[in-house]
Parts: structure tokens; C-alpha cells; sequence
């Protein structure tokens, strides 16, 4: 069995992200069980003064809850062709933790966009970080839902058949994936 964690880059809890997060278990292959991660929204700004403080609860809290998964998946818009800032500064605060939680850890990538690219440039961005942090990044197959308004009902729901044959195929892909990173 995988236990797969998920982050929403989004805080928003009617986002298009959000509403794809939620469907995931139900496209899981047999043996990946996904939950949810804790938020990273009462993180504070990142600032090394706080730090040196001590970490925060919540920067703990998601720091064991990845830490404990054997994989994770992030799902997120993209903001101004990158990763949006909440998402960002919690990965800033993982990775200033003296047992990073990302080394070694797979991870796979999803995004929605109301614009045709699906979030596409914010994933590239996404992979840098996930580079730094000696994460390894599942290479295809790429989930990148451009036009997502016109993939959900009005009940929230991915109604396009097309994508969530795409999404199966990615947890199809990862649920392979993370045995082989586990065996490096």
C-alpha cells in the first residue's frame, strides 16, 4: 500500500485545484491510499528571525505528515507564471528544517488553469524547487488541465472524461514510481 500525501497550492476552497485534490482517491489505482495534507496557511512569512525562534506548529506538523508518506502529490494553480506565494514560502519553511522532509521523497505534479497551458510554466518552475530540495520529481505522464471551468460540473465534480483518464494515468504511473525511488 502507498500512502500518498496531497498539497493544494491553493488556499481556496472552492479552487478548480482544490476540487481536482479532492478527487484523487477516487482515480487511485488499488494499493495508493491519498490523503490530505495540513494546511500551510497559518504558516507566517518566512523570516529567519522567527526561525530562530523555533519552527512553527504548523511548518512541523506538515514537515512529519510528508516525512510519514511515500509519496506526494502537489496540486496548484499558477500565479503570475510561477508557483503561487503561499505554496512557495511553506516550501521555503520545509526546507530550512534540519531533516528536510522532501530529500528522497517522489513526487508527482497537477495543475489547473482557466488559460489553455494548464499551469504548465508554474510546473517548470515547481521542478526547480523540487530539485533543490532532492525531491524526485515523476517526469510524465504530465497533468496540466488548461480550460479546467469547462472540466467540472456545477456540483464541483471532473466531468471530462478525457482528463480524468489522464489523471488515472499519472497515479497509475506514480504508484509505479514510488517503489523505484524507494529502492535508490
Amino acid at each position: 500500500m502507498a500512502n500518498v500525501l496531497t498539497i493544494c497550492g491553493s488556499l481556496r476552497k472552492g479552487s478548480f485545484n482544490h476540487m481536482l485534490l479532492d478527487v484523487l482517491p477516487s482515480l487511485a489505482p488499488a494499493g495508493m491510499s491519498i490523503k490530505q495534507a495540513p494546511s500551510f496557511a497559518e504558516f507566517p512569512i518566512y523570516n529567519a528571525d522567527i526561525q530562530a525562534q523555533g519552527f512553527p506548529v504548523p511548518v512541523n506538523a506538515l514537515a512529519d505528515a510528508i516525512r510519514a508518506a511515500d509519496g506526494v502529490i502537489i496540486v496548484t494553480p499558477e500565479y503570475n507564471f510561477s508557483t503561487p506565494g503561499g505554496l512557495k514560502n511553506a516550501l521555503d519553511w520545509l526546507s530550512r528544517l534540519k531533516e528536510q522532509p522532501f530529500v528522497g521523497k517522489p513526487v508527482a505534479l497537477q495543475s489547473c488553469s482557466q488559460g489553455p497551458v494548464g499551469g504548465a510554466r508554474m510546473q517548470y518552475h515547481l521542478r526547480q524547487t523540487m530539485i533543490f530540495l532532492d525531491a524526485f520529481t515523476l517526469n510524465k505522464p504530465e497533468i496540466f488541465v488548461g480550460n479546467c471551468a469547462s472540466k467540472f460540473n456545477d456540483k464541483g465534480e471532473l466531468s471530462d472524461e478525457t482528463t480524468r483518464n489522464f489523471v488515472k494515468q499519472q497515479l497509475e504511473a506514480f504508484a509505479k514510481y514510488i517503489p523505484r525511488v524507494a529502492a535508490k
